[in-house]
């Protein structure tokens, strides 16, 4: 950070970043972070669902795999247009728009009564969610400066574990509590209530969020003038067809997005099926599985916080991504033989999801350094389709095998060595890309 020193203080003609940052933080952060927590609430939901729902619609572990991945393949198709439409009508806006109608679809898994309707909606929420992640982040990297960014992405993502710890003991209580209530099952009242957050929120975003730091009325000119020489992000557009060439043309943007997609493998097998191997170790009860469910989460908050804020206080990436994940992949990897105890394997859970969440802070940084302008938008688009491909295989190959062997060891181990792999592979990146 630039200042200009008058007699030992700042001059006041310029601004002081640290003060800077925290007036951005609190005026943009709550809403997204409260948008993100939504849509890890909507992920977690399904899985207690399901513990009711396979039986009332007469679905196999196969099915349910196979429709939770559906997901993944609307939201893979649209993610880059998605974040060309942000870039063209404005984040606000677009942003505002993923959230109300990703929550109305949400709302309309409470009248699914085949599978195949299942199906449907699966694909058409991952086709309305599709571009909120990366189109936030880029948003954030308009915003902070690369100093700020790793720790306002760790602040944004604490979304992901929170959502489990609210989600999970609110979905028991939901699903227990409401069950019968006019005439409807719990699973189908629990995706009722749960819709409705996004489509608060979406309304909250297009009334109070600026759409971009020159657009912003409360920022001083010395702070506009501040953000443009620390952050050229902010105000530096190039075309939308240089944008996407720019990105497409990147061997780092499909690296990143290969890495992210081996670690949505360990999380998302985490996320979906942590429900489902809590009971077949005998817990019964949605709410206890709930409150056990959420000690991996809490866990993982810290470790995001404590390694965002490492990361961009020392101005290091590499190891501050490679390090947790290598810890996470090795407790993934015990997980199938902690099963008969279920304390120890939350350890193993909590270990693993503390390792793989707590790199993705410095991670989702990286694209926003390597990309100029519009470009750092499709980059991190792109990035996020390559990786949610793994979405998909991380539900339907371990419905498959819970479905045909009983068991998912064997899948799980796969997923902890790509997982390490992919923590690895970080290293191939140069590290002149990764200040």
């Amino acid at each position: 950070m630039r200042s200009v020193a008058v007699s030992g203080q700042t001059s006041r003609s310029e601004p002081s970043g640290n003060r800077l940052f925290s007036t951005m933080a609190w005026r943009i952060l709550p809403l997204l972070f409260l948008g993100f927590l939504a849509s890890y609430l909507d992920r977690v939901n399904v899985g207690y669902a399901k513990l009711r729902m396979l039986s009332d619609l007469g679905m196999s572990e196969a099915a349910y795999g196979l429709g939770t991945g559906l997901f993944f393949l609307g939201y893979i198709l649209c993610e880059v247009p998605s974040n060309l439409m942000l870039v063209k009508f404005g984040a606000r806006n677009w942003i505002a728009r993923i959230l109300v109608t990703w929550g109305l679809c949400s709302g309309l898994m409470m009248f699914v009564h085949t599978p195949t309707q299942f199906y449907v909606l699966r694909i058409l929420l991952g086709v309305a969610e599709a571009g909120f992640m990366p189109g936030v982040l880029y948003y954030l990297a308009l915003w902070f400066p690369p100093q700020y960014r790793s720790k306002v992405t760790a602040a944004f993502m604490a979304g992901i574990p929170l959502a489990s710890v609210i989600g999970g003991p609110v979905s028991g209580l939901l699903m227990e509590g409401l069950n019968g209530v006019g005439g409807y099952e719990g699973w189908r009242w629990l995706f009722f209530w749960e819709a409705l957050p996004p489509v608060l929120i979406g309304i909250a975003v297009f009334l109070f969020l600026p759409t971009s730091p020159d657009k912003a009325t409360w920022l001083t000119a010395s702070e506009s003038e501040w953000l443009r020489r620390e952050n050229p992000l902010s105000f530096n557009k190039v075309s939308l067809s240089v944008s996407i060439a720019a990105a497409f043309r990147s061997p780092w943007v499909w690296l990143l997005g290969i890495v992210d997609g081996t670690l949505l493998l360990g999380l998302y097998t985490i996320a979906f099926w942590t429900p489902s191997l809590l009971h077949d170790d005998g817990i019964r009860s949605t709410f206890q599985i709930g409150c056990l469910s959420a000690i991996p989460q809490i866990g993982a908050v810290a470790s995001m916080i404590l390694i965002g804020r490492s990361s961009d206080e020392r101005g290091e990436r590499r190891w501050h991504i490679v390090l947790p994940i290598v810890v996470g992949s090795i407790a993934m990897a015990c997980i199938p033989l902690c099963m008969g105890n279920p304390f120890i394997a939350i350890a193993c859970i909590t270990a693993a999801n503390m390792g793989i969440l707590g790199a993705l802070p410095p991670f989702w940084v990286l694209p926003s350094l390597m990309l100029k302008g519009n470009s750092a938008a499709v980059g991190l688009a792109l990035a996020g389709s390559i990786a949610n491909i793994a979405g998909f295989f991380a539900t339907a190959l371990v419905g498959y095998a819970r479905s045909v062997t009983g068991d998912m060891s064997g899948v799980i181990w796969l997923f902890a060595g790509l997982v390490l792999l992919g923590g690895l592979s970080v290293l191939m990146i140069p590290k002149s890309n990764l200040q």
